[in-house]
């Protein structure tokens, strides 16, 4: 159960911010027209590359926090805040695809198109921070914190659910990377308006509830003082 707990809390805390649909309208506007070997090539490298990046991260996750004194609670505190702020800002998005304008521009800033090949392009800015973004790295450093736990058998649970939410978040991350063309022919905005406004509402439940388990911890220690 807690295997699942936590694949579900990690899978719907990212999706709406690696949101793969949103960022594939970006990634074929910017790999352009070429043959379908080429977006499958490069859809596999983002999808492992996504896997190993988000990986290190949870894995390191608490040990950089234990290494700069910072507690559970207080992370919780903290990154279950930002989690809801992202969340509610999307929520609140005027346009449907803004996310994905940001994402764009972000990337067009980066990228230096025509300079690089598009296989060297495949981790940076692809990867990071395009596809997993500064937000996505707060969520994996908030989850990983929120599934160490003094039982091993516990915590080896928590983190393997993570880990199961970034295994299938990058095969989604595959597919619509490597149907791309496709699937900017066939999604209209109105769709892509309302599954935004859906992960948005989970992304900020998820972080108020985060927050308040933390929170709990604190108050409780406060009282018993």
């Amino acid at each position: 159960m807690l295997l699942w707990t936590f694949f579900l809390l990690a899978f719907s805390a990212m999706l709406p911010l690696i949101n793969p649909l949103g960022s594939a309208l970006v990634f074929v506007g910017l790999v352009g027209p070429e043959p379908p070997e080429v977006y499958r090539s490069l859809a596999r490298r983002i999808a492992i590359n996504t896997v190993i990046f988000l990986s290190i991260i949870e894995v390191v996750g608490s040990a950089i926090l234990n290494f700069f004194g910072v507690s559970l609670p207080i992370v919780q505190v903290s990154g279950g805040i930002v989690i809801a702020a992202i969340g509610w800002s999307l929520l609140n998005e005027n346009d449907a695809h803004a996310n994905v304008k940001n994402k764009q521009a972000e990337m067009e800033a980066q990228s230096d198109a025509g300079a690089r090949d598009l296989q060297e392009k495949a981790f940076y800015p692809f990867t990071f921070p395009v596809t997993a973004g500064p937000g996505t790295l707060v969520v994996m450093l908030t989850l990983s914190a929120h599934a160490s736990n003094p039982m091993l058998s516990k915590n080896v649970l928590g983190h393997l659910g993570i880990f199961l939410a970034v295994i299938v978040l990058s095969a989604l991350i595959y597919l619509c990377y490597a149907y791309a063309p496709k699937i900017t022919t066939s999604i209209s905005e109105s769709t892509a308006h309302g599954i935004l406004r859906v992960v948005a509402f989970i992304l900020l439940s998820i972080g108020v509830q985060i927050a308040w388990n933390g929170l709990s911890v604190l108050l409780a220690s406060v009282l018993k003082r």
